[in-house]
């Protein structure tokens, strides 16, 4: 079942709780998530907080990720995720997605696993080696090969029409309609919805690169921005951003190309109205860029400019986290309520795939009776 013949448009977004939400996280996904909530095209909004999955890497540290829900959800909160426009849930508080993984892995390979690029890209990240060997050395864990399984039964089972996510997860969203378009086939019921997958507009903000110049903005590499960055931490950060290192004097021509100071204004920079306030000596970005190209502007006043809009960013973000941080209690019940309503929508999923399994045993007694007797009487004149 393609996601545009379906009658309702549902989203499924989230992220995993190891560790505070940063810049990559904002315009990767976050920024469009409020802009899609606000716009009023779509029935239903999940953003899973994916605590299983972040268990696939932190299984001997659970407190690492129990202690970033709060911290997750406090992020959701400050960039204008809306409780009563959108439902924020705990991934291992929904008993469907677990049961849905299980039936989902018989319908997959080991082989098309494995090829999966993203799964690949964050093995060699985190050092997984993908064997086992006689010096105890650490292995690829079960659960960490089978995430895109997971993932494909998060998005199914809240039958979601729309994926926003960033271009790294192509490959899983990909790997979802297979699994999806196998069970229907399989079982001839257009149950499972083939999720489309919805890319920021900037093809800057598809994969921000770190503040080090490196591919991908990442917690475990410790390039990150974090949206809770104070403005004392933000500003040693830019300070310090990966420029060019052939640029060494200012009447030195530069190179725009991998330069962090210009990555990140092609990301962040709002309108031509910021150089008027900031740096009205440009009228707008691509003046800049001349300058710095040609040689006579200096990396610092960039990254200076470069300070400003960011701040201007995550200022009133800090802000609105301040007030929740005020009220931990109300963002308790905010996960509770999001929570429950996922269960119920999860559950009429899980109940429609078991039907179709015709695995529902305690749900259609005459059926599997019938069965029975059809079977036996079989038996019998054979």
């Amino acid at each position: 079942m393609q996601a545009k013949d379906c009658e309702k448009k549902i989203i499924l977004t989230g992220d995993r709780p190891t560790g505070k939400l940063h810049l990559g996280h904002f315009v990767g996904s976050l920024k469009r998530r409020v802009e899609l909530q606000n716009s009023g095209k779509f029935d239903d909004i999940y953003i899973l907080v994916a605590d299983d999955q972040a268990l696939t890497d932190n299984w001997d540290n659970p407190k690492k990720v129990r202690d970033n829900i709060i911290e997750v959800a406090l992020d959701y909160l400050s960039v204008g995720i809306d409780p009563n426009k959108s439902s924020i849930c705990i991934q291992s508080a929904i008993p469907a997605l677990h049961a849905l993984t299980f039936y989902y892995m018989n319908l997959v390979t080991t082989q098309r696993l494995s090829r999966n690029p993203t799964v690949k890209s964050e093995m060699k990240l985190r050092g997984f080696s993908g064997e086992d060997n006689d010096d105890n050395e650490q292995g690829l864990p079960a659960g960490f090969f089978t995430y895109p399984v997971s993932q494909t039964a998060d998005i199914t089972a809240f039958k979601a029409t729309t994926v926003p996510a960033g271009e790294d997860q192509m490959p899983m969203i990909e790997q979802a309609r297979e699994i999806a378009r196998r069970f229907n086939t399989i079982y001839k019921k257009d149950i499972l919805v083939e999720p489309d997958i919805m890319l920021p507009e900037n093809e800057t903000q598809r994969r921000l690169p770190g503040i080090d110049g490196k591919a991908k903005m990442s917690k475990s590499l410790g390039n990150c921005i974090y949206l809770s960055d104070g403005p004392k931490t933000v500003k040693t950060k830019v300070m310090n951003m990966y420029t060019d290192p052939t640029h060494i004097n200012i009447a030195d021509p530069g190179h725009v190309e991998g330069n962090m100071v210009f990555t990140y204004l092609d990301a962040f920079l709002q309108d031509d109205s910021q150089f008027a306030e900031y740096l009205p000596e440009f009228k707008n970005l691509q003046e800049m860029k001349e300058a710095y190209e040609k040689g006579g502007l200096g990396d610092m006043k960039c990254k200076k400019f470069l300070l400003k809009v960011m701040e201007e960013l995550l200022q009133p973000i800090r802000e609105e986290r301040a007030k929740w941080e005020d009220n931990i209690g109300d963002v308790y019940d905010i996960l509770k309520a999001g929570t429950d309503k996922a269960v119920r929508t999860t559950n009429n999923t899980l109940r429609e795939v078991r039907e179709a399994m015709r695995i529902d045993y305690f749900d259609d007694r005459e059926t599997i009776l019938k069965d029975w007797d059809s079977w036996v009487k079989e038996s019998r004149e054979a």
